[in-house]
């Protein structure tokens, strides 16, 4: 394969690909036990497992998801979301647990989606701004980012978003990691992170991919997250939309970000950060297969 001037082999290709996967991620919501399960049966050691927090989970539900990865073995990782959080008093609480119970020292911090917040908060920058992460030794952050944008919000306001994220948490000595809302296609994801590259944000990124769902599943998600031309090229596919049905994977889509890495080095994929839909075992099973 010649990708401008550039000889890529099948071997060097597989090889990247293999390396993205090395160390990747994968997400569950904390009232998914048989996620949790399959998590804590099927993934390596030190794997990092991600814990999606819903306006409707209580402080226990997510102590008590993080708790059972940890003692699997592996890294928990809970979401911190703004808007679900009542009082500061509260997340100064749900942080000393998570901690204290769960020996949490890492998390997404976002801003959350829901109209109304619970509370005072109401997006990212303050949690990291209290001072409560470094309070609860929590060191490492993961801060998201929109490579099709967000439905509500505009791409220059994210910008300025990102860029006072990432400057507040260097000033607070954390640790930070970017993470891609989910895609279906390579394009969008690779102007996106070229974007970023360009104006000087050359933080790692994880890049955030399907893992193999029901069709109707992954529609569903996609038009509840506003997800843009993907949401559109799983319409007007049929081809795709077959294979969907069926369980499509993201072969193509991360075949397409290994070449552009081999080629673009500066690009700095990280890993790739899998959304699960409840099916986990798929996305478990999928990684094993170029792993092996």
């Amino acid at each position: 394969m010649i990708v401008e001037n550039m000889i890529v082999s099948p071997e060097e290709i597989r090889a990247e690909m293999s390396k993205l996967l090395k160390d990747y991620s994968a997400e569950v919501t904390a009232p998914d036990r048989k996620s949790l399960d399959a998590a804590a049966d099927m993934m390596d050691p030190g794997s990092r497992v991600y814990i999606a927090s819903l306006p409707s989970d209580t402080a226990d539900r997510l102590v008590s998801a993080a708790s059972h990865l940890k003692k699997a073995g592996l890294v928990p990782v809970p979401h911190i979301v703004a808007r679900n959080i009542k009082s500061e008093k509260a997340l100064d609480e749900l942080l000393a647990r998570l901690a204290g119970e769960a020996g949490v020292d890492r998390a997404l911090v976002l801003a959350g989606d829901r109209d109304d917040a619970a509370g005072d908060l109401d997006c990212s920058l303050q949690i990291i701004q209290t001072g409560l992460l470094e309070k609860h030794g929590i060191s490492k952050i993961a801060i998201g980012t929109y490579p099709e944008g967000h439905p509500r919000i505009s791409n220059e306001v994210l910008d300025v978003a990102l860029k006072d994220k990432l400057a507040a948490a260097e000033k607070a000595n954390l640790e930070t990691v970017t993470i891609s809302q989910v895609c279906f296609e390579s394009k969008p994801i690779l102007d996106h992170i070229r974007r970023l590259r360009a104006q000087g944000i050359n933080n790692r990124i994880r890049i955030g991919v399907a893992g193999p769902a029901k069709k109707t599943t992954l529609l569903k998600y996609a038009m509840i997250c506003g997800v843009g031309a993907s949401m559109r090229a799983l319409k007007e596919r049929k081809s795709l939309m077959k294979n969907l049905a069926t369980g499509e994977t993201p072969e193509k889509v991360l075949t397409e970000l290994a070449i552009a890495q081999l080629q673009e080095p500066s690009l700095n994929i990280w890993g790739i950060h899998f959304f699960t839909f409840a099916a986990f075992a798929n996305s478990i099973n999928f990684v094993a297969k170029f792993r092996d």
